[in-house]
């Protein structure tokens, strides 16, 4: 057996194993860190199942459908003011207001660029008031970049609409 492991050729078969053995590894991490990216936001991208912009309510206008229902099952369009920057887990749409409404997306299945920022959505789902925790209005304040003083000023809780979107189309 101590013959064996000295001739050339089991070297040589030995050396081809470990590298095939590599070059798996590296084509399965290429693999799934292109999976993990979301594409890149451009005009009819659509994310999650996607949405279509017929019949789409202005982000706008959604406060005036919870004031009569206590859900609102549909699409809603406006722009993106802000977006995780972490891993895109979650972003806000801009309302005339200065206030945005924070965009979930349902069970987490999808996530969006940072390049959305700026761009006109149309979101499939449903919205509802919600009332957010100081721990969870903290948290989303660190994924957005504040400063450790901008996070501590925050002390109350927050009321306000929650989107769960299953679909994201990229409208411009």
């Amino acid at each position: 057996m101590g013959k064996l492991f000295k001739k050339p050729y089991f070297c040589i078969l030995y050396k081809i194993k470990i590298m095939k053995q590599l070059f798996f590894s590296l084509i399965l991490f290429l693999s799934l860190s292109a999976f993990a990216q979301p594409k890149a936001a451009n005009k009819g991208v659509e994310y999650g199942a996607g949405a279509t912009a017929i019949g789409a309510l202005e982000v706008n206008l959604l406060e005036e459908k919870l004031v009569t229902a206590e859900k609102f099952t549909g699409k809603v369009k406006g722009t993106v003011s802000k977006v995780c920057e972490k891993k895109g887990c979650w972003m806000t749409l801009a309302q005339t207001d200065g206030e945005g409404i924070m965009i979930r997306f349902k069970d987490y299945k999808f996530f969006m660029p940072m390049d959305i920022v700026g761009k006109d959505v149309v979101l499939q789902g449903t919205a509802q008031r919600t009332t957010t925790s100081v721990e969870e209005l903290k948290h989303y304040a660190e994924d957005a970049g504040k400063s450790k003083e901008e996070i501590e000023k925050i002390t109350t809780p927050k009321t306000a609409i929650e989107f769960i979107a299953t679909g994201v189309l990229v409208v411009s």
